[in-house]
């Protein structure tokens, strides 16, 4: 715009006008195609001082019942030292009941964590679960929309626990829970003086080791990133079909029933008029803010022909608002 302008007037910060005129274009806004890079610098989770401080924990569900009717496996990881606990489990256990394994099998043997990192699961999520821990002093860091703050460590581990179970069914069979804590990396038990020095030491340079590759994992992230920060009272634009989370937004009555809380990179400044509001009814989501789709009308029939080959390509209207796409 500014190109064509030039050519026939001119005013004093012409340029910087034209700029924000249109960034205030709501039009542009939504159909305008992204060529910057994603928002948001990488997040990392902090790296624990001691073993057993800051845990990971996911369940691996819908497995064969073994013969004390254990269908799922509780799966506890030290971040720090990746020593690991396998707890199997029932689908139908109550949350008193993992309650007590948990106490039994973690809080006995390494002390209260500080922190654990899990997914939404309805077991981690539920109240009595946030009470106790709330009890305990430690802090629940649980992933929103797909997994935004697991770090791997977890899902990690599970897809090396599935391989073996595979290798080993035959042999196994119902009796896996059995075998189970011999896929278990644990903890030395250590006594004296110097084996608990010597322990010091290394948990000192694993910590080391630990924050090198963050580092390193970071640059190499931020690289294709860019920083970008918002106000509360702040007007953003939403972009539909969210992957992770970062920032809690009001949403419309329309929309309760999505969960309101997204990562920076779905987000987008919205410089345009204040009173500018899309009514929802012109907009056709899904309870996870995907556009849902139907053809209209075929506006445009060709084919594109290559040396061996013919590629019919036709160009449709859809109903989302979006306008006509090549499909």
């Amino acid at each position: 715009m500014y190109q064509d302008l030039k050519k026939l007037y001119w005013w004093s910060n012409m340029k910087a006008i034209i700029i924000e005129y249109v960034g205030k274009c709501f039009t542009c806004s939504r159909v305008k195609a992204e060529c910057q890079k994603p928002s948001g610098l990488l997040v990392q989770p902090k790296i624990p001082m001691w073993k057993w401080e800051r845990i990971t924990m996911d369940f691996i569900t819908k497995l064969p019942k073994t013969l004390n009717g254990h269908d799922t496996i509780w799966v506890n990881v030290d971040r720090l030292r990746k020593s690991t606990h396998f707890i199997p489990t029932r689908a139908t256990d109550s949350m008193e009941t993992l309650t007590r394994l948990y106490i039994k099998e973690i809080v006995s043997r390494h002390g209260v964590p500080i922190s654990i990192i899990s997914d939404r699961d309805s077991h981690f999520t539920s109240r009595f679960w946030k009470s106790l821990q709330s009890a305990l002093g430690t802090q629940l860091d649980m992933s929103m929309t797909y997994h935004p703050k697991i770090d791997g460590q977890s899902e990690r581990t599970i897809q090396t626990l599935e391989d073996m179970l595979q290798a080993c069914v035959i042999d196994f069979g119902k009796g896996r829970e059995k075998h189970l804590p011999l896929a278990e990396v644990g903890d030395v038990q250590l006594i004296g003086p110097e084996i608990v020095h010597e322990t010091i030491e290394k948990t000192v340079q694993i910590f080391q080791h630990l924050r090198a590759a963050r580092n390193q994992q970071r640059s190499y992230a931020n690289i294709r990133r860019k920083p970008l920060e918002f106000q509360v009272g702040d007007r953003v634009m939403l972009k539909v079909s969210p992957r992770r989370v970062a920032y809690k937004l009001e949403l419309p009555k329309e929309l309760s029933n999505v969960y309101n809380t997204f990562h920076i990179s779905n987000l987008k400044k919205c410089l345009s008029d204040k009173s500018l509001v899309i009514p929802m009814k012109e907009l056709q989501l899904d309870d996870k803010l995907n556009f849902v789709e139907e053809p209209v009308e075929i506006m445009d029939r060709e084919v594109k022909r290559l040396k061996q080959s013919h590629i019919p390509i036709v160009k449709v209207r859809w109903n989302s608002k979006r306008g006509p796409v090549l499909t």
